[in-house]
């Protein structure tokens, strides 16, 4: 280990300087102008999806191969879907409790092992996969009686005892994301050795004064656990490379998918345990370039959530500070009128750029703010992007359609990616997210590439973009033409730009492929 990256970690960027040496030499018929790229070409893609503008599954059947760029909101063990956690828990011999609705440690008795259980009772088995997910709610299984907002946090409680094989967990999300046509995922992701020690923190009050002189001592207490999270990340990324084969001839297509971590800070909990999650995942980030930044999680509505969001954002603003090279993508608005007291609802989103979020997360009550305006208008000219979850809004927070600010953030400006949130738990994936995109939010074919490109512009991908203007498709000075050898040198140094680079010839391809398909008879 060197810099803190694993020998797959070593691998994979080799991988992608392979890739962006590729990059140079390929036909300059795609390469040489790709900011113009090929009006005619797309405009004729840009028809066959208006064509099946009102038919999901026609829509599901274009947009499948579709590249997509990275899914910047992911959290990775809400990505994973409850059978796999099920076949996982199944092997190591859990059982299936006596509730029926979730498992537990073994031994068990002959009937309630999980393959003796999914044998001899089938609907008990799915009762077991809707405990676990938004399945059955979204199907309207007791909807009478339960929230898809209570429904979804409560799986993660069911699934957690399982939610331990990290590895599997990296190797399930790539090989979905590759399915996707996803080249990147930015992982809300911890390591067991910093996770777990966040129960441990001193109890009692915490107020803004006190942050100094606690972080002192966090920071003490924190360091020796640095190493121990960086060898298990090591492990868990050298097995999931092992397990797809990643680096031999027969390498699956999720080992060209990169992945970067976000650490997350638990925002639901007392405030002693929310700065030590914090500080953890600002040293991480510091000290481990795997990842590449910090975001605050779990339900903004929750009591602690609400009652301590200013003195959150005073912890985040007083180690960002110390920690400036550290990125912010922080879940801030998820809340719509009616969940919350009108006070919630007035400047969260707000507060959140004002730390120094580059993106937001949800977003969804910006309308409901104070200063929505001028809120919106900063984050445009700061360029700050928000990450919008349709599903995700649709099952938690009952906003969908019309009554979605996704449109409102496009019309001012704000630059908006897509992306999955908890795939898994919600029954989703990012093709999905581009179908509803289109059929519920009206989003053209020209729309959906300023969303895939923006979500590698926006991440925080080490390394420099390869355009200096996205919105006009200004490629940096180097790359003016992508097939001369400076900008195959640029490529190569920077892994942002490769990826940027390598979706512009993806677009190329996809566009090809669809048009010699409507061609057919």
């Amino acid at each position: 280990m060197a810099g803190g990256y694993s020998a797959a970690g070593w691998r994979a960027r080799m991988r992608l300087a392979v890739a962006a040496a590729a990059l140079a030499s390929a036909p300059t018929r795609v390469l040489a102008n790709p900011f113009a790229a090929d009006p005619a070409r797309e405009a004729a893609v840009a028809a066959l999806l208006d064509q099946a503008r009102n038919s999901p599954p026609a829509l599901r059947v274009l947009l499948r191969g579709m590249p997509k760029g990275g899914d910047l909101h992911n959290h990775l063990a809400g990505a994973i879907y409850a059978e796999d956690f099920l076949e996982w828990a199944s092997a190591k011999g859990f059982c299936v409790d006596a509730s029926g609705l979730g498992v537990e440690p073994p031994p068990c008795a002959p009937d309630r092992t999980i393959a003796q259980f999914a044998m001899a009772d089938e609907f008990g088995y799915d009762r077991l996969v809707n405990a676990m997910s938004t399945r059955g709610w979204q199907r309207g299984v007791g909807r009478n009686d339960l929230t898809g907002h209570n429904q979804f946090f409560g799986s993660f409680a069911r699934f957690g005892p399982i939610a331990d094989e990290a590895a599997l967990m990296l190797v399930a999300a790539r090989r979905i994301a590759a399915a996707d046509n996803l080249s990147y995922l930015e992982l809300d992701h911890n390591t067991a050795a910093l996770g777990s020690s966040v129960a441990a923190a001193p109890a009692g009050p915490l107020a803004e004064p006190d942050l100094p002189a606690r972080y002192a001592a966090e920071v003490r207490a924190l360091a020796p656990l640095l190493s121990k999270a960086r060898a298990e990340l090591d492990a868990d990324e050298a097995l999931s490379e092992k397990t797809m084969s990643c680096g031999t001839a027969s390498a699956e297509p999720g080992c060209n998918v990169a992945v970067q971590y976000l650490f997350q800070a638990l925002r639901a909990l007392p405030p002693g345990q929310v700065y030590r999650s914090l500080i953890a995942g600002f040293m991480m980030a510091d000290a481990d370039p795997r990842f590449v930044g910090v975001n605050i999680v779990m339900p903004e509505d929750a009591y602690p959530a609400r009652r301590d969001y200013r003195l959150h954002m005073a912890m985040i603003r007083f180690l960002a500070a110390r920690y400036p090279k550290v990125k912010l993508s922080l879940h801030a608005g998820e809340v719509t009128l009616g969940l919350v007291p009108p006070q919630d609802l007035r400047d969260h989103i707000a507060q959140a750029v004002a730390v120094g979020a580059r993106r937001i997360g949800h977003g969804t009550g910006i309308a409901f703010e104070d200063a929505a305006e001028d809120t919106m208008a900063r984050m445009a000219r700061d360029g700050v992007a928000v990450e919008i979850n349709l599903t995700s809004n649709d099952v938690i927070l009952g906003v969908k359609g019309a009554d979605h600010p996704l449109n409102l953030y496009r019309a001012h400006g704000v630059p908006v990616v897509l992306s999955t949130d908890d795939q898994g738990v919600l029954r989703s994936d990012m093709t999905n997210e581009y179908v509803r995109a289109v059929h519920e939010q009206g989003l053209g074919y020209a729309d959906l590439k300023k969303v895939a490109r923006a979500s590698l512009h926006w991440s925080f991908l080490p390394g420099e973009p390869l355009w200096s203007d996205p919105v006009a498709l200004k490629a940096v000075p180097a790359c003016a033409d992508m097939a001369s050898a400076p900008c195959g040198k640029y490529l190569s140094k920077n892994r942002k730009a490769a990826l940027q680079a390598d979706l512009e010839q993806r677009f190329a391809r996809f566009e090809d492929e669809r048009l010699r398909r409507a061609k057919r008879p």
